[in-house]
């Protein structure tokens, strides 16, 4: 893909941890220049408290993200195959994002990211195994998408 795309994205298996995170990085980091949304392979469940958490401790407000699906998604009118990039980031959301390639010129990247749910046996550990998702997902972001615009990078302290 020849410069940043206009709209992104980022789908993972339940749209309760990863993608939400990535989504709101975006956000964050290049404000309207790039249209992004999020979606599950299943909406099952809601928004992780722990995502929640490890996301309010850089100031990037996950907890009242509206989980979906990517059938949600299209019964609500989105057009998937409208984005100029799907960003999966699961082995299963990567199978689904492919899918649309049979019917639309959409590409697809695969980032293999850290699923931190059910590791740790304490609260502390659980948190730092979200935490190495939340850093890995604002890294390959930032190596992808190049920097911040400064002007947000200001607004969102």
């Amino acid at each position: 893909m020849i410069g940043d795309p206009h709209s992104v994205l980022f789908c993972c298996n339940y749209n309760a941890v990863r993608s939400p995170m990535a989504e709101n990085f975006m956000r964050k980091y290049y404000g309207r220049r790039i249209f992004v949304q999020s979606a599950g392979v299943k909406n099952e469940l809601e928004v992780d408290g722990f995502a929640v958490a490890v996301c309010a401790e850089i100031g990037l407000e996950i907890d009242t993200h509206r989980v979906r699906s990517f059938q949600e998604m299209e019964e609500w009118g989105d057009q998937i195959g409208a984005f100029d990039l799907i960003v999966a980031l699961s082995p299963a959301a990567h199978r689904q994002a492919l899918e649309y390639t049979r019917y639309y010129s959409v590409d697809v990247e695969f980032w293999p990211i850290f699923d931190p749910t059910g590791l740790g046996e304490t609260r502390e550990a659980k948190l730092a195994a979200y935490r190495q998702t939340r850093d890995q997902i604002s890294n390959l972001i930032l190596k992808h998408f190049g920097p911040p615009d400064p002007e947000l990078e200001e607004k969102n302290g």
